[in-house]
């Protein structure tokens, strides 16, 4: 049990008495409650994650799709307004 806790610099007396703060906190029958939540939660974050890393494998694993094709552009008038404007204010 000690091993977890001591990358946070936490000895076993210490681990000992966060418990008995948090059974005196929170009650001996909201712990179990708790513990199914936060398991809960964990379940749920590692089946995102593992979602996630998946689609993203998929999506290397895919060939790119091409761009799609561009329309034809519209045949510029702007010739032929210039010339329009020009001989109108001459």
């Amino acid at each position: 049990m000690n091993i977890p806790f001591l990358a946070l610099g936490l000895g076993m007396p210490e681990v000992l008495g966060i418990l008995v703060i948090v059974l005196v906190l929170f009650g001996a029958k909201k712990i179990p409650e708790l513990a199914k939540g936060l398991g809960q939660g964990i379940k749920e974050f590692k089946k995102a994650s593992n979602d996630l890393q998946d689609e993203m494998h998929r999506s290397l694993e895919e060939p790119p799709k091409p761009p799609a094709p561009r329309p034809p552009a519209e045949p510029r008038k702007v010739a032929q307004e210039e010339t329009a404007e020009k001989s109108a204010k001459s």
